[in-house]
Formats: C-alpha cells, sequence, structure tokens
C-alpha cells in the first residue's frame, strides 16, 4: 500500500524529527478505509500510505492516521477497544471545502451527514460527517456575502 508521489519516504525516525509546531495524529480501526473516505469525500490527498500509517494533507497541512494495530503499546489504544465512537467531542474542520459537494458525496457513499450543508452565524457554510471510525469531519466554505442595500 506505500503510495508516495514525491521522493522516497524517510524513516519513520526521520520523519519524526521533521515535525514541529502542531500536529494530529488520528487513531483508526482501517487506515484505507479512512484514506478513501478522505479522498473520496473531503477531496484530501494521501502523501504516504503504509497499511497501518499514512500521511494525509490538505492545503500544505499534514496529519497521521494510525492503525489500532501500530498502537499495541501505547495506552491511547484502551480508550477505543468497546466500540464507542471515537473522537467524540472533536470536529476535524476543513476549509474551503464545499460543505455541499461532500455531503452530497458521503451519502452517495454510505456515510451518514450528522448535519446537512446550513448557513451558520459565524460566516461559514458548513456540513457535520461522520467517517468510517466516528470522527466528525466538518466541510466548509466562506458563506456569500448577502448584497449590501
Amino acid at each position: 500500500m506505500d503510495n508516495c508521489t514525491e521522493p522516497p519516504f524517510p524513516s519513520a525516525e526521520a520523519y519524526g524529527r521533521s515535525l514541529g509546531g502542531f500536529g494530529v495524529n488520528i487513531l483508526v480501526s482501517d487506515v484505507a478505509a479512512t484514506l478513501a473516505f478522505l479522498r473520496e469525500v473531503l477531496s484530501v490527498e494521501t502523501h504516504h500510505a503504509e497499511a497501518d500509517f499514512a500521511v494525509c494533507r490538505y492545503r500544505g497541512h499534514q496529519w497521521m492516521l494510525h492503525s489500532d494495530a501500530s498502537y499495541h503499546s501505547n495506552p491511547l489504544l484502551a480508550l477505543t477497544g468497546d466500540g464507542a465512537i471515537r473522537g467524540a467531542g472533536l470536529e476535524l474542520r476543513l476549509y474551503g471545502v464545499d460543505p455541499d459537494a461532500a455531503a452530497a458525496r458521503a451519502e452517495a457513499l454510505g456515510f451518514t451527514v450528522l448535519q446537512p450543508p446550513a448557513n451558520k452565524p459565524h460566516g461559514l457554510r458548513e456540513a457535520y460527517i461522520a467517517g468510517p471510525d466516528g470522527y466528525v469531519w466538518v466541510p466548509s466554505v466562506h458563506k456569500a456575502v448577502p448584497p449590501q442595500p
């Protein structure tokens, strides 16, 4: 499943040393299924993918996916084994993704649209979509500015 369109992906140690600032790592039950959801529903790029690890990229931002199997000795895994929805209370927001198109693609692919696209008072049009493990993704765009009288 290794698919990287750029020069060879660095070793785990070299990649870890390259990280800085703020990072997001999402623990998922199936890396390939999550990558398919991100690509097909939200137009997210897969920068690098292996069976148990992936790096996703959207508008210059990167985040990681790790499979449950890759976290065999990590305490976080103990919080995911009871079938509860993962990421409860967390919104993963992708700005610049058309929520109407994303919601339509999600429904066509059998994913749950928790809240259909709507204009919100904070200036965005957004939808709430549950991914394969229940993480909530919020694609959004700026609302159209009403004409001035």
